[in-house]
């Protein structure tokens, strides 16, 4: 016998979300990207601590309007607000995961990497935290070059 609470009309519909447990980093990137070229408003993005820090920078920096954290134990999400300019002009023209897992790469203090010329930032994994290329050359120190933002 079918009871009218287990029928598959009456059963509460959860949102799947699927993520890459492999490179959250770049997992991070490719949906801000992506919600940015179809001119979403918002996009969802798992929660790590280096998620959290990077939208830190890219919120400091003027890159994202801002972010909220939702959800409780292993199913949380960011909410991650885009920001635009005048007439709905992308304030993120290009995001670009340089280190990747297969292939670290690291620069010395002296070595940081100047993104279209000084225009943009590259996200930087020091042993101090994680900040812009500019933070690390003040404080020179060198570390593992995560991204370029422009």
């Amino acid at each position: 016998m079918v009871t009218a609470a287990s029928t598959p009309a009456t059963t509460p519909k959860t949102k799947k979300f699927s993520s890459n447990i492999s490179d959250p980093v770049a997992d991070l990137l490719t949906r801000i990207r992506n919600a940015n070229l179809a001119q979403k408003d918002e996009t969802l993005a798992p929660v790590s601590k280096m998620s959290r820090a990077i939208l830190d920078i890219l919120v400091a920096e003027g890159y994202v309007e801002g972010y909220e954290q939702e959800g409780e134990g292993v199913h949380q999400l960011f909410r991650v607000r885009l920001k635009y300019g005048a007439k709905r002009a992308r304030v993120i023209s290009g995001l670009r995961r340089v280190s990747k897992p297969g292939r670290r790469i690291y620069r010395g203090r002296g070595e940081l990497p100047r993104v279209m010329g000084g225009l943009g930032i590259a996200i930087v994994s020091t042993s101090q935290g994680v900040m812009t290329d500019k933070d690390a050359s003040r404080k020179g120190i060198g570390g593992e070059i995560l991204a370029y933002v422009w």
